[in-house]
């Protein structure tokens, strides 16, 4: 592909891109995979290169820019080279036309500004859209960190969480004797610390009621010794069907998945009422904790789409709060930084509940309400919200 040529591609995979966010379609990644399946011609360095375009385009744009065009049009207000490549040539763009707008350069919709949590200022909105690493989970089942240290030789300790490991950007993972042993499981050190958050002890019962495809659930089941109980439910059954192979690679015995219906759950959870030790609520949200992994979802989210996800997440907290026996936990996290899925669900859960707040037995984040906040920009972690409570 010719320089010019890359750009154009940008362009298409950006309309499609822009399209997907307006109609629910598929992930920025997911269309670009898609994309160069269907053109064998380019090589990896052209992929490289048209996928590089394409998410500095997403990122620059806070708003949904009007097309692939305007938002590559931005780009070139600060890389005067890249507008040389607005050609006119066979497969490249057309050339710049006199007075051409380009999408205006932002972080966030603008409507989401006054919702983050206070917590959030200003200057760390840029590292809301960062890179972010590419971290695993060492599985106490198979083996240790030093264990795992010495087959990822380009690996190091995380910061924060005692489990994690941070490898180079691109590494193969899946490929690794490491991964496929069982050994290392892909999984930010956010969530690594949130799944340590439960304290949960071997031959405990436990309910991931949010599990998706179960990352968290073999956490805890690790550190449970796999000796115990673990339901794991969800009522999405792509998500949920992708945790018996996980399960299987990592030595996991006590985990049991249960599918559930949509708005059935607390009927279907009933054989569990006053019985659990541990209730892990990892709720449907905005995904504003993990924009830097998928920036193009901020010009998913909607007010009216956040409001139904507030809700969601309150029914599904009182759900789980009848699930605990006396002396058992509640722990409430969401990969978001908005105030109205953090602080304020978890302040409206300790008014409406008998539940007791308890301190979020972490050392990393901030003070949030009656929780703790992480974030890209003071923690190096996705951004997430954990509170605790636990049955009189």
């Amino acid at each position: 592909m010719t320089p010019s040529a890359r750009v154009q591609a940008a362009i298409e995979l950006l309309d499609l891109v822009i399209e997907g966010a307006r109609a629910g379609g598929a992930a920025a990644d997911t269309v670009i995979a898609r994309y160069f399946k269907e053109r064998r011609y380019a090589g990896s360095k052209d992929r490289r290169a048209v996928r590089d375009l394409v998410y500095r385009a997403i990122r620059r744009c806070g708003d949904a820019p009007a097309s692939g065009r305007a938002a590559l049009l931005g780009l070139t207000r600060d890389d005067p080279g890249l507008a040389e490549l607005f050609d006119g040539s066979v497969h490249g763009p057309a050339p710049i036309a006199d007075g051409e707008e380009a999408a205006p350069a932002g972080l966030l919709p603008g409507w989401i500004v006054p919702r983050l949590d206070p917590l959030i200022a200003g200057e760390e909105w840029p590292a809301l859209l960062d890179r972010a690493p590419l971290d695993v989970r060492v599985n106490r089942l198979r083996g240790t960190r030093e264990e795992a240290l010495a087959k990822l030789a380009d690996a190091q300790p995380t910061p924060l969480s005692p489990l994690g490991l941070r490898l180079p950007e691109g590494f193969r993972v899946e490929e690794s004797e490491a991964w496929r042993s069982g050994l290392v499981e892909i999984q930010d050190e956010g969530s690594q610390l949130l799944a340590l958050a439960c304290a949960v002890a071997p031959g405990e019962v436990a309910l991931d009621l949010c599990a998706g495809a179960g990352g968290k659930t073999l956490a805890l089941a690790a550190e449970m010794a796999n000796q115990g109980r673990i339901l794991a439910s969800d009522a999405d059954r792509g998500r949920l069907s992708r945790l018996a192979p996980r399960l299987e690679r990592a030595g996991v015995t006590i985990v049991e998945p249960r599918l559930l219906d949509p708005g059935r759950e607390a009927e279907q959870l009933a054989d569990l009422a006053g019985t659990l030790d541990l209730v892990l609520v990892d709720a449907p949200c905005s995904g504003s904790g993990t924009w830097r992994r998928n920036p193009e979802t901020r010009w998913r989210l909607t007010p009216k789409r956040l409001d139904q996800l507030v809700a969601l997440q309150a029914r599904l907290l009182d759900v789980a709060a009848g699930l605990l026996r006396p002396g058992g936990r509640l722990v409430y996290a969401v990969c978001s930084l908005l105030a109205e899925e953090g602080r304020d669900q978890a302040a409206a859960l300790s008014v409406r509940s008998s539940l007791e707040p308890q301190p979020v037995p972490l050392a990393a984040g901030r003070p949030a309400g009656t929780g703790r906040l992480l974030s890209p920009a003071v923690d190096g972690t996705d951004g997430f919200f954990v509170a605790c409570w636990s049955r009189p």
